[in-house]
C-alpha cells in the first residue's frame, strides 16, 4: 500500500465505523423490545415536576390534557423559572401546585429542576417523573414510568415524540421522523445491544433515592444527556420503557430549526467531551452500558452523519482518482447505502404518520436547511437554555 492509500483508508476508517454502529442501532431497533412490567407494586406518591419558563399560554391547556391522564396519586409542581409572565398563577388556577424562582445569573432548566427537587425534599415522593410545560403522556403512561421505577430502582424513559398539525410542511415532517429514528428506533437497539435507554429531558422518571442524588444544578442544555453519561459510567443504567409515550406538538419549521440548534449543538459538545472516556471507562472495566453509550455519542446528528458521509465520499472519490485505492471510498457508500435501506424500513414501519411518502423527496433540502446549525457550531456553539416559541 502506497502512501496515498494508506491516507485514505485513516481519513475513511472513522466515519466507516461511525456508520457501522448507526446500522446496529437502526437494525436492533427496527423491532419493539419487550413489554417491562413494573410488577404489583403501586406507588404512594408520583410527583410530576415541570420547569416552565414562560409558559403561561399554553399552561392550562397543559394541565387541563395532563388532568386527563393522571392516577390519583399523582400532585403536579411547576417550577416558574425566571418568568416575566404570569407562569405561576396560571399553574395555581390550572390546579398544580406552583413556585417560583428568579436568578439572572443561574439560567437553565437543570437549575430549575435542581429549584424543585428542593421543594419537593420536604416531603419527598416515591418517584418523581419530569415532563416539558408543552408535553402530554398517553393514558398509562404515567403509571407504567412510576411502576417500572420503584420496581427496577432505576430511572426510565418514555419515548418521546414530537407530532405535528395537519398543515405541517416537509421540513416539519422530517424533523419529527429524525426525532422518532433517534427517540424510539435508535433507542430500541441501543437498549438491546446493553446500553442504556437515552433520557430525553421529558418523559423520564426517577425513585426518589436516585432523583435526590442528581446533579441537576448546571446551565448544562443537554442536562438529560449528561445525566445519562454520569449515571452509566457509575454503574445506573437508565431502562427504556416502551409501553409509556409522551408527546409534544412540533414547532413551525423556523422555530424547528432554534429548537434543533440548541438540542444539536448541546448533543455535539457533549459527545466531544464524553464519548470516548466513556468507552475507555467501559473497556477498562469491562462495562457494556458505558461501551455502548460512548459508541452511541460518537455518531452525530441524522442530517449531519449523512452530509459528512457525502463529503468524505467525495474527497474519498478525488483521491482514487488521484491512484489511491477506490475500496474505502466503496465500502463507505455500501454503509450509507444500507443505512438508507434500514431508514425506509423503519419509515414504513413506525414513521408513515409522521413523514408522507411526498415528503420524503425533500430530504436534501432538510439536509441543506439544516446547514445553518453547523456553521453557528463552528462560530459559536448555543450554550443557552432557549424557549421554543409553541404552535397556536
Amino acid at each position: 500500500m502506497n502512501v496515498l492509500g494508506a491516507v485514505t483508508w485513516i481519513a475513511a476508517t472513522p466515519m466507516i465505523a461511525i456508520f457501522a454502529v448507526f446500522i446496529n442501532e437502526v437494525a436492533l431497533g427496527l423491532f419493539p423490545l419487550g413489554s417491562k412490567s413494573g410488577g404489583d407494586r403501586k406507588p404512594s406518591r408520583i410527583a410530576i415536576l415541570i420547569p416552565a419558563h414562560n409558559e403561561a399560554k399554553g399552561m392550562m391547556q397543559t394541565l387541563s390534557r395532563l388532568r386527563g391522564v393522571l392516577p390519583p396519586e399523582a400532585t403536579i409542581l411547576v417550577v416558574a423559572d425566571n418568568c416575566s409572565d404570569d407562569t405561576a398563577e396560571r399553574a395555581r388556577t390550572g390546579g398544580a401546585e406552583a413556585i417560583e424562582r428568579s436568578d439572572a445569573h443561574r439560567r437553565g432548566k437543570g437549575y430549575a429542576l435542581d429549584f424543585g427537587r428542593a421543594h419537593l425534599s420536604k416531603s419527598p415522593p416515591d418517584c418523581v417523573m419530569i415532563l416539558d410545560a408543552d408535553c402530554v403522556p398517553d393514558a398509562g403512561t404515567v403509571e407504567n414510568l412510576s411502576a417500572a421505577a420503584l420496581y427496577d430502582g432505576r430511572p426510565v424513559q418514555a419515548v418521546n415524540l414530537m407530532k405535528a398539525g395537519p398543515d405541517a410542511g416537509p421540513i416539519v415532517q422530517i424533523s419529527n421522523f429524525a426525532f422518532l429514528i433517534k427517540n424510539l428506533v435508535r433507542q430500541r437497539g441501543l437498549v438491546r445491544s446493553g446500553g442504556p435507554a437515552m433520557l430525553t429531558g421529558t418523559g423520564m422518571a426517577f425513585p426518589w433515592p436516585i432523583f435526590e442524588k442528581l446533579p441537576l444544578a448546571s446551565a448544562n442544555i443537554v442536562e438529560d444527556l449528561a445525566i445519562t453519561v454520569d449515571l452509566t459510567r457509575a454503574g445506573v443504567r437508565p431502562m427504556l420503557v416502551e409501553a409509556a409515550r409522551v408527546w409534544s406538538n412540533a414547532a413551525t419549521a423556523k422555530d424547528t430549526l432554534t429548537q434543533r440548534t440548541r438540542w444539536e449543538h448541546g448533543f455535539i459538545g457533549t459527545a466531544i467531551k464524553h464519548a470516548l472516556p466513556t468507552l475507555a471507562t467501559g473497556l477498562g472495566r469491562g462495562q457494556l452500558a458505558s461501551v455502548r453509550l460512548g459508541l452511541h455519542l460518537l455518531v452525530p446528528p441524522l442530517a449531519l452523519l449523512f452530509a459528512l458521509g457525502f463529503l468524505l465520499s467525495a474527497l474519498l472519490a478525488g483521491l482514487a482518482a488521484l491512484g489511491a485505492t477506490a475500496t474505502p471510498a466503496l465500502l463507505l457508500l455500501a454503509m450509507m447505502g444500507a443505512s438508507v435501506v434500514l431508514l425506509a424500513i423503519a419509515w414504513w414501519r413506525e414513521g408513515r404518520a409522521l413523514l408522507s411518502f411526498g415528503a420524503i423527496s425533500r430530504i436534501p433540502l432538510y439536509v441543506l436547511w439544516k446547514i445553518p446549525v453547523y456553521l453557528k457550531l463552528v462560530r459559536r456553539a448555543e450554550t443557552e437554555w432557549v424557549r421554543t416559541k409553541r404552535p397556536d
